[in-house]
């Protein structure tokens, strides 16, 4: 493992006129891997993972090379330029790209994932949020390479069995996750129409609970997360009605009500309508993933720990018993 050559690519992509792709040109960057490589997993709204450990061979290049080349179509194909991370797996190809400048390739060599991750502090750790980091610095464990030099059992009695052994294995640069192929993740939306032009914010806001309430439950259902979530608010202006769309992106992948409902709130906060007749309000949710292989940061907050196990619950009950029979009390009023 620890002599296995780079063969996963973290990419970025950037416009030369500034700004991502949009998706005309992201769809066509993704055909265009998919020239190199069959395994590519879209990571949007400007991003791609892939494995080329079967391309090396057939194009006579080693990662850098492979990367390069790749560079120069994007740029001549469609105008965008690349940061590119190369490891030999995932875990690592994303730290990768993290010290990627716009077109360059990092690669973190055969054997060199200790010394990579050596001096890198705990929370450029995939998975490794504030409070975790927080938690380690005051035992001494403040630099990837002190956590990995701690024993297995240090960690899991500090963090927790499960969350000590992830801890123990990234720091080693360990990753059990491999590149899944997928198309451009697809999107799940709803959207509410108030009966006359709404002027009441809490009402507002309801509604855009009762979004966050519904697109989380079905992503739970089925598996998923997302990345980003977009805002639309329809509004009457001298013209008639008129639509502003917003989108944010998470801080992480997640289906988590309380996560999407306060993003929502967020963006919703920026269009600054307090005297705008509201007519409907949509929620989009963007880059949809697969539930069972999205970063969790790890974390000791036992609120979060809480509301996520009541949440668990929750959905096995409207399952049961229909949507309705259980929800917040602010939407029950």
């Amino acid at each position: 493992m620890a002599g296995e050559q780079p063969g996963i690519l973290c990419l970025r992509f950037r416009r030369v006129a500034g700004g991502p792709p949009d998706a005309a040109g992201y769809a066509g960057l993704l055909a265009l891997l998919g020239s190199f490589t069959p395994v590519v997993e879209a990571v949007p709204p400007d991003g791609a993972l892939v494995d080329v450990r079967g391309a090396l061979r057939y194009f006579g290049r080693d990662a850098k090379g492979l990367a390069s080349v790749i560079r120069v179509r994007a740029l001549a194909l469609y105008g965008v330029d690349c940061a590119i991370g190369a490891a030999r797996n995932p875990m690592l190809a994303r730290m990768a790209l993290r010290q990627a400048a716009p077109g360059t390739t990092f690669v973190v060599p055969a054997g060199g994932a200790a010394a990579f991750l050596a001096d890198r502090p705990a929370a450029a750790l995939d998975g490794v949020g504030t409070a975790t980091a927080r938690t380690l610095c005051g035992y001494g464990l403040d630099s990837v390479g002190r956590i990995a030099a701690a024993p297995l059992g240090t960690l899991q009695r500090i963090t927790g069995a499960r969350t000590g052994r992830d801890l123990w294995e990234r720091a080693r640069g360990i990753d059990r996750t491999a590149v899944v192929p997928n198309a451009a993740a697809r999107s799940v939306a709803a959207e509410r129409t108030f009966p006359r032009d709404e002027l009441d914010r809490e009402r507002q806001r309801r509604a855009l609970m009762s979004l966050t309430e519904e697109l989380g439950a079905r992503m739970r259902g089925e598996g998923q997360v997302c990345r980003s979530l977009a805002v639309s608010v329809r509004y009457a202006d001298r013209t008639g009605y008129s639509t502003l769309t917003r989108s944010r992106t998470l801080r992480e992948p997640t289906a988590h009500s309380a996560e999407l409902t306060a993003l929502a709130y967020r963006v919703h906060d920026s269009f600054a309508l307090q005297r705008a007749r509201v007519r409907g309000i949509g929620l989009r949710a963007e880059g949809l993933g697969d539930a069972g292989r999205a970063a969790h940061q790890l974390t000791f907050d036992p609120v979060d720990e809480r509301a996520r196990r009541i949440e668990a619950v929750a959905d096995r009950l409207r399952e049961r018993f229909g949507p309705r029979a259980v929800m917040p009390g602010r939407l029950a009023a």
